[in-house]
């Protein structure tokens, strides 16, 4: 039995990350090759990125507030 790649593509797994052929290929053997094998979630480059631009901004928030908050006590000491 001949099966064409794209026939194989499906978004359906178990809890296990098996793919689930279909009954087609029931009671028959299948060998599959993984090809390639995507992250579901950001890579180590990436969330270093992420937590770096996050420290960088929580920095430039926590200047910010404490002039305006210098301020604004200045002002009611007036």
């Amino acid at each position: 039995m001949k099966v064409d790649a794209k026939d194989l593509k499906t978004t359906e797994t178990d809890d296990r990350g098996r793919v689930y052929l279909g009954t087609e290929y029931a009671n028959k053997n299948v060998t599959v090759a993984v090809v390639e094998v995507e992250a579901d979630r950001p890579n180590d480059d990436e969330l270093a990125a992420a937590y770096r631009e996050a420290s960088a901004s929580a920095e430039a928030l926590a200047e910010a507030w404490s002039e305006t908050s210098d301020e604004a006590w200045e002002a009611l000491d007036e």
